[in-house]
């Protein structure tokens, strides 16, 4: 499978650039795919994480407290984005400093360990694989921080031969 990582220009700002994924040939990139697959069931909860990713952009930066951390490989970045302590919700991302993030996928947690939900392991190890693969393509100057580390530049083609 292919994918390309895209800016985000209605959440991104001048506190951070928010980007997410979209697979070759869909129209949805993947927050706009958990937002329709939540917004019914967790209506409040889905509106507080647009809500808080417009503040991240524009506002705050992605500090760290609103993230769940440690959700990848040690400092790969991947973490999951949840509004309130309590929430279900879990959208997946990557996490650059306060300046950049990389929105994935997610969904409600619904068990105790991640182990468990098949939806979310998936999604989980994509964003590992997507953050090797990003932190590879820096090391190589093929992606490049920009704007005093508030943007990115260069190559978000990516193929994942485990996805076909």
């Amino acid at each position: 499978m292919r994918y390309s990582i895209v800016k985000l220009l209605q959440f991104s700002g001048n506190k951070a650039s928010v980007y997410s994924v979209v697979r070759y040939g869909d129209d949805e990139t993947f927050l706009e795919k958990f937002v329709n697959a939540n917004k019914n069931s967790f209506i409040s909860e889905t509106k507080d994480i647009i809500g808080r990713l417009y503040t991240i952009g524009h506002t705050t930066g992605a500090r760290y407290g609103f993230f769940r951390h440690d959700e990848g490989a040690l400092g790969d970045g991947v973490c999951a984005l949840y509004d309130k302590k309590k929430s279900k919700l879990r959208l997946y991302c990557i996490r650059y400093g306060l300046q950049i993030i990389i929105i994935g996928d997610g969904g409600p947690k619904k068990v105790r360990a991640l182990q468990q939900d098949v939806k979310l392991l998936e999604t989980n190890a994509f964003m590992k694989w997507l953050s090797s693969r990003i932190t590879e393509r820096i090391k190589n100057h093929e992606i490049r921080y920009i704007d005093d580390a508030l943007d990115f530049t260069g190559d978000f083609d990516f193929e994942n031969e485990e996805n076909e």
